[in-house]
């Protein structure tokens, strides 16, 4: 049996005041722990591309599918190895916020800390593999440049929804990890919610840092680019992740948790 809805609330709220503590006595700590987690955000991306781009060339009906299966083990990489990533901190440290635990500056400096190690991360790898050689050429290149054409003909609005749905699920992966007792669970907890989102095709912001940091040392791409999507997705994921998951189950659990 999986854990209630107030034990996994409990645990998040520990989380939030781990945060809090560590983002403001050991910074430097923080910020590498959030590199690390930018770092294999673009694991990810780098094996999305080296996997998925055959089929591509190919045509095959089955990339989204094969691009789903892969991509999650960035985040079970940030879940067991433990890391700090924006998309989950923007529950957590909501939830802590709601429930009075943390405060307004703790929540400004855990997201900001976060995004800027999750950036130097992403980029950091995708720097390291642009020296490698490793997407240059076709198909993996070609692919690439497909992917940031179709996030640069996306509106605004389109990029706010898809981020909005993106952190719905990778958040709900989070909620449900802090529910599930083994960690076979909790590795199908977050296998199946980031297959979704990456299949249909959400948008991620430490996603698309690794992708664009992978297109613009590859000269595909520039950081307005990159600036410009990050605008829409940030405030997106924001939403999915600290209203949709975090505020939702904070109304509902803690009334388990009161009683």
């Amino acid at each position: 049996m999986p854990h209630s809805p107030a034990h996994a609330l409990d645990d998040l709220l520990a989380q939030a005041e781990k945060k809090a503590a560590a983002s403001r006595r050991r910074p430097g700590r923080y910020l590498v722990s959030a590199v690390q987690a930018g770092a294999y955000i673009a694991l990810g991306e780098v094996l999305l591309l080296s996997v998925a781009a055959p089929f591509e060339l190919a045509h095959s009906p089955a990339v989204k599918l094969l691009e789903g299966a892969v991509f999650g083990v960035a985040l079970i990489l940030v879940v067991f190895a433990g890391a700090e990533l924006f998309t989950s901190a923007a529950m957590v440290m909501a939830v802590g916020r709601l429930a009075g635990r943390t405060g307004w500056a703790a929540l400004a400096r855990v997201w900001l800390y976060t995004l800027a190690g999750n950036l130097a991360g992403a980029f950091g790898l995708a720097a390291l593999v642009h020296a490698g050689g490793l997407l240059g050429g076709a198909p993996a290149g070609r692919m690439l440049g497909e992917l940031i054409a179709a996030k640069e003909g996306l509106s605004g609005g389109q990029l706010f929804a898809r981020a909005v749905l993106c952190n719905l699920l990778v958040c709900l992966a989070i909620w449900m990890v802090a529910r599930m007792r083994g960690d076979t669970a909790k590795t199908a907890a977050v296998w199946w919610p980031v297959f979704a989102f990456v299949a249909i095709g959400f948008e991620h912001c430490v996603a698309n840092m690794a992708l664009y940091g992978l297109a613009i040392t590859d000269g595909r791409a520039s950081a307005g680019d990159l600036a410009r999507n990050l605008l829409f997705v940030v405030p997106g994921n924001v939403v999915g992740g600290a209203v949709l998951v975090g505020a939702a189950y904070w109304f509902t659990a803690r009334r388990e948790r009161a009683a």
